[in-house]
């Protein structure tokens, strides 16, 4: 799991972080408003630990505000020490789906991300399907308008895995790590390899591509091609 961390008290944004690494996450951490909304609007973190008061023009609910007019609805904890009732409502209103207020314990901060997340599980599923690609996972069989397309398995799980993410980019680590189940290696091109190859039954005979590079970030599996 990937916790971004929008915290400018550099001590706190430290202990976040070391217990959310200690704890099984991935995390990082930003210290303004500018940089951690361009950072929450890629998409690619399951939780965001928002502080309320961050330095410049812009505060923590200026970043929230973006994020919800943009669409990325990933959970988000404010972390404030404005704690009136008031000001905690204000928050959610705003948009959080959880308010958390300073001082705190990092196990309560832990437990409370951990109820957000768990609330992003997908629903099991039995059939995916993107324009005319379905994926039928009851029966391990994946056809493209009609036309039965024939998988190894590991091509089938990458296939799950970016019709479960779409019109997300996912990333080389976020695939290696739900698919292969270990971490990023810098040097491997198993990614690249094997999207080429299902690439090659998803999309060959096909006119309109629904597997898209994003250049210097990773894929995207979408009926629409990116600008």
């Amino acid at each position: 799991m990937r916790c971004l961390v929008i915290e400018d008290e550099q001590e706190t944004a430290r202990y976040i972080c070391d217990g959310l690494n200690a704890a099984g996450y991935e995390s990082m951490a930003c210290d303004n408003a500018l940089d951690g909304e361009t950072l929450a609007l890629s998409r690619v973190w399951d939780v965001v630990v928002l502080d309320r008061l961050l330095p410049g023009k812009q505060d923590g609910l200026d970043v929230l505000h973006a994020m919800r007019q943009s669409g990325v609805h990933i959970p988000v904890l404010v972390l404030s020490a404005l704690g009136r009732i008031d000001e905690r409502v204000h928050g959610l209103r705003a948009g959080a789906d959880d308010y958390l207020t300073k001082p705190f314990a990092l196990e309560e901060l832990l437990a409370r991300l951990d109820v957000l997340v768990r609330r992003q599980q997908p629903v099991p599923v039995a059939r995916l399907q993107v324009a005319d690609l379905i994926l039928d996972l009851a029966a391990q069989r994946v056809t493209r308008s009609g036309r039965l397309i024939t998988l190894q398995p590991r091509e089938f799980q990458l296939l799950e895995y970016l019709m479960r993410h779409e019109n997300q980019v996912v990333t080389r680590n976020m695939l290696l790590e739900s698919v292969w189940d270990y971490h990023f290696d810098p040097q491997t091109n198993v990614i690249d390899v094997q999207i080429s190859r299902l690439r090659n039954k998803i999309d060959r005979d096909f006119s309109v591509a629904l597997i898209h590079t994003v250049r210097g970030a990773g894929y995207r599996l979408s009926v629409e091609t990116l600008s």
